[in-house]
């Protein structure tokens, strides 16, 4: 396998653009340096850790324009989804590519395209052997504290744990390298994903144990972070006790979801976010906003800006619950006929008007207009007008877009990127609880989210597999468009059913003469999407295989 192996320093400008949601990281300009030079101070050390905080905020999709999240390279995984719907007819990746890669056809996931727009093994392999030669060099060149060098291994321990995370999650064998530079060898025999899990597992434990304590997001790692994403991670491996057990940890530290406003998590350094990537206009910014407002925003402000890329479905917005629980029956906006009666938007649960901009929601000093020939806009899919920050579901994303940006010099972002946060903890450990025959304690965690004062809904009462629809329920709601959700119906083996012979759904809105709406509910999609079985991995690349014979390709991809 061909991998990349720093012997010097990379600290120049570019590798300072992230910053933490506190102030800057003090730096000195370096071009180069020997590897003793790099490892004889802890502030070196920590400039080669801010590179690879670098590389995190790129694998993320933030600082490099895409504004998409997570990890894959075709924006926001949830429109490979039933929430999110992609509108425009351009071929790129925020464009038509999600669509046709949701619809799944034979001629469109080969290998190369998967390789292309899902998989990750050559650039986490990059990143793996960068971490691995940070590890090894600061074990042999190290000369400061000791103390101070155990906290920068957590640091990089933590870096190759994520990087392995992205590779366990999609791939059932994997290429197993540590810190020891002698196991990089040509034709290396491969282990699998609970080989990864354990070496994750091994990293997450050390970094939690080892890392400073702090309740502050402040864009640097911390005891939090590790136990947090230690939760998540072990879910994908089913290592339930171990997922609850680095729940408790996170639990324990004094976290909280008593805010009372939603985007709390969302801010810098707000309560309830546990890892943040936060962004200032002098340093790094991203386009998130840009992509996602309402296509309003460029006719109403003096910088245009195009949004509307994407857009959340009727189907995520009949997910909502009322205000006082159990879900509206939608049947009398289930007709294309159309009807004048308007939805139910305002007397649904608070998380609905935090994550989806309606027609007449407020906005920005003015009110969204998502109807045919609005400020905002309508357009079918791939007929007629191009998107132009038009809607194609009669729907915009507000969750993570920045109300306050109102792109008066520029169309950069600077709202923070929050990788983690409490309340999904929270539901990790449900989630773990429930599969270790703790269900009622499963159901207090589930509770503990919906009735907390920024959401206010009232307890709800399960019992045996009911438990675990809860509790599925809860985090589609809760962690919408924050990158999770088509990866959790991957872990659960429920994407092939739920993703397969569909159709996402909207409205069409038209403005009558006396100021009435009619809504028409329309396919935002003009075929059925498709999910095969063999898309619960990835294809290990053509380069892997010509370059380390000891591979094989997945069964499903040969």
């Amino acid at each position: 396998m061909k991998t990349k192996i720093f012997g010097s320093l990379f600290i120049a400008a570019t590798a300072m653009s992230f910053v933490s949601c506190s102030d800057f990281l003090d730096t000195d300009p370096h071009d180069s340096a020997s590897d003793k030079v790099i490892w004889s101070k802890y502030e070196y050390a920590q400039l080669q850790a801010n590179y690879m905080y670098e590389d995190l905020n790129l694998i993320n999709g933030y600082g490099d324009g895409t504004g998409c999240t997570r990890d894959c390279s075709i924006g926001l995984s949830e429109a490979l989804t039933d929430l999110f719907k992609y509108g425009g007819y351009n071929y790129t990746s925020l464009n038509r590519i999600p669509s046709e890669f949701a619809y799944g056809g034979v001629s469109t996931l080969t290998n190369g395209y998967v390789d292309t727009y899902l998989g990750a093994w050559s650039t986490m392999y990059k990143y793996i052997s960068t971490a691995n030669q940070a590890i090894s060099n600061l074990k042999k060149y190290g000369t400061f504290e000791d103390d101070k060098k155990i906290e920068v291994e957590a640091e990089f321990r933590f870096f190759r744990a994520y990087y392995y995370s992205i590779l366990a999650k999609r791939y059932p064998k994997l290429i197993i390298y540590t810190d020891n530079m002698d196991e990089y060898q040509k034709d290396k025999e491969p282990g699998t994903a609970a080989d990864a899990y354990q070496l994750i597992y091994e990293d997450l434990t050390f970094a939690g144990e080892h890392l400073p304590v702090s309740i502050t997001p402040n864009g640097r790692l911390t005891s939090g972070v590790a136990y947090a994403f230690l939760s998540r991670i072990m879910l994908y491996a089913e290592r339930w006790q171990d997922a609850a057990d680095a729940a408790e940890k996170v639990m324990a530290m004094g976290y909280s979801m008593n805010y009372s406003d939603l985007d709390t998590p969302f801010t810098a350094g707000g309560e309830g976010a546990i890892f943040q990537f936060c962004f200032d206009l002098t340093a790094q910014t991203h386009q998130f906003d840009c992509y996602y407002s309402p296509g309003g925003d460029k006719l109403a402000y003096a910088n245009p800006v195009s949004g509307g890329y994407g857009c959340p479905t009727q189907e995520m917005v009949e997910s909502f619950e009322y205000a006082t629980g159990g879900k509206p029956d939608w049947s009398e906006w289930h007709t294309a006929d159309g009807t004048q009666a308007t939805p139910p938007y305002t007397e649904l649960e608070p998380r609905f008007a935090h994550t989806i901009l309606y027609n007449g929601a407020d906005w920005k000093d003015r009110q969204i207009e998502a109807f045919v020939g609005g400020a905002d806009g309508w357009m079918e899919w791939m007929k007629g007008d191009m998107c132009e920050g038009k809607t194609t579901t009669g729907y915009y994303l507000r969750k993570r877009v920045d109300e306050s940006n109102y792109f008066t010099n520029s169309s950069r972002c600077t709202k923070p990127a929050t990788l983690i946060r409490y309340a999904e903890v929270v539901l990790n450990y449900a989630e773990a609880l429930y599969h270790l025959n703790r269900a009622s304690e499963a159901m207090e965690q589930v509770n503990a989210v919906r009735t907390r004062p920024a959401v206010g809904l009232p307890s709800i009462n399960a019992t045996g597999s009911a438990v675990m629809d809860a509790i599925r329920q809860e985090r589609k709601v809760e962690l919408a468009y924050e990158g999770l959700w088509y990866w959790d119906m991957r872990r659960w083996k429920l994407a092939h059913t739920a993703f397969t012979g569909i159709r996402v759904h909207g409205l069409k809105i038209e403005k009558e003469a006396n100021g009435s709406f009619t809504y028409y509910y329309v396919e935002c999609d003009d075929q059925n999407r498709n999910f095969p079985e063999k898309m619960y991995t990835c294809p290990i690349p053509t380069s892997e295989l010509e370059n380390n014979k000891s591979i094989t390709q997945i069964s499903d991809w040969n």
